[in-house]
């Protein structure tokens, strides 16, 4: 029987896994136990289906998964970590890397050589990966240079729990099916099916392989080693949180996150540079994301539909750095209300509908307050509340 990974599992361990590397505990299984019930209270229980929590008891040195998600009947298991995986040293191969500290300049560049229709598919198969959304062109070309092809059959094994993080896998083709120990005999616990990446835990925070992955027909994976992978995704994606930390700290709205949070929205955020003049919202179309103001400002300016007489746009506010703007269309989930333009080189931090989704729910009060804000502003900008009322 096969089994579809459920939506938001990759990226619910990622966030986990970068909020590790961000904290570093000593103890990490009390530290997971406290991240998930965090989570899960911020989220007013409304995530508990389809994720994976990690429980740790407090007198017992045998961490848990906790699997409540639809793989199996409704009832709960737990699914004891094998001894082989809690109890053994830590990868011997897998050296502690500190992307802030360590120097790459040893750091010898990888190169696969590769024909032009490889390069294409590869290309389709890590352009939509979160890890290399901060990746600049550069950076792209050294992780597509360093990736190596690897043919599979039915019944390979790719990766092993337990053992020592070796390479990052991306699929580009077959099916693979996602097993882990429990009581001695493999849990088969999802699948990937023709697309997906997986490999990348054990790498970023130095622990062996938390499942098994098979292969169930042919296919085709690409490779990248765990050096690479480390020396360029891991230290580019820290370095992006350190930029964007700054912004974070200086958005009022924001102030609501934990640390944890606040980390997760910097690990979603993706730059962009608007020219003088240049339209960054216009008012009517359907709104995927908001922003905040990194450098520059914009003017917001907004055409009263509501009066037919009206035929220009009259400017409503100004944000400037460390401002947002954008996040009325997704609260209230209707076309944009006004069009944004930006005053001079503008540069933008842009959080994507679903990470909008998924983030900002602690901040959604304070947003919907702001409604009321900005219906009182047209109110007196056009002169008429009932032609403005069409915020809400």
């Amino acid at each position: 029987m096969n089994f579809e990974i459920p939506p938001g599992l990759t990226d619910l361990l990622q966030e986990f896994t970068v909020a590790v590397l961000r904290a570093r505990p000593t103890d990490l299984e009390a530290f997971a136990a406290n991240y998930f019930n965090n989570l899960n209270e911020k989220k007013n229980g409304s995530c508990k289906t389809n994720t994976i929590r990690f429980q740790a008891e407090e007198n017992s040195t045998s961490p848990y998964v906790k699997n409540e998600s639809s793989f199996d009947d409704d009832e709960e298991e737990e699914i004891a970590v094998p001894p082989s995986y809690r109890d053994r040293r830590k990868s011997v191969s897998a050296e502690r890397y500190d992307p802030e500290a360590d120097d790459d300049a040893d750091f010898s560049k990888v190169i696969h050589p590769k024909s032009d229709d490889q390069r294409k598919r590869l290309s389709n198969a890590i352009r939509h990966i979160l890890l290399f959304r901060s990746l600049d062109p550069e950076q792209m070309q050294d992780v597509v240079d360093a990736m190596f092809e690897k043919e599979v059959t039915p019944d390979d094994v790719i990766i092993q729990q337990g053992d020592d993080g070796d390479n990052f896998y991306v699929i580009d083709s077959g099916n693979y099916n996602i097993f882990v120990a429990v009581s001695g005999k493999e849990k088969l616990v999802g699948a990937y099916n023709g697309e997906g990446f997986f490999g990348e835990l054990a790498l970023m925070y130095n622990m062996p392989r938390a499942a098994t992955i098979k292969a169930t027909t042919k296919g085709t994976l690409w490779a990248l080693d765990r050096q690479t992978f480390r020396r360029i995704v891991l230290k580019t994606a820290f370095q992006k949180r350190k930029k964007y930390e700054k912004l974070i700290e200086g958005v009022p709205l924001l102030k609501s996150l934990d640390m944890y949070e606040r980390m997760n929205v910097c690990d979603a955020l993706s730059s962009k540079t608007y020219g003088g003049g240049e339209k960054i919202i216009a008012q009517g179309d359907q709104a995927d994301c908001m922003y905040f103001v990194e450098e520059g400002s914009v003017r917001v300016a907004m055409l009263n539909t509501a009066d037919p007489k009206a035929k220009e746009e009259k400017e409503i506010s100004r944000v400037e750095p460390g401002g947002y703007f954008g996040e009325l269309a997704l609260v209230t989930r209707k076309p944009r209300a006004a069009s944004v333009y930006a005053v001079g080189t503008t540069k933008v931090a842009v959080l994507d509908v679903h990470a909008f989704e998924r983030l900002m729910g602690p901040c959604m009060q304070i947003m919907k307050r702001n409604i009321d804000h900005y219906e009182s502003q047209l109110a007196q900008i056009f002169g008429d509340e009932s032609k403005v009322s069409h915020l809400r």
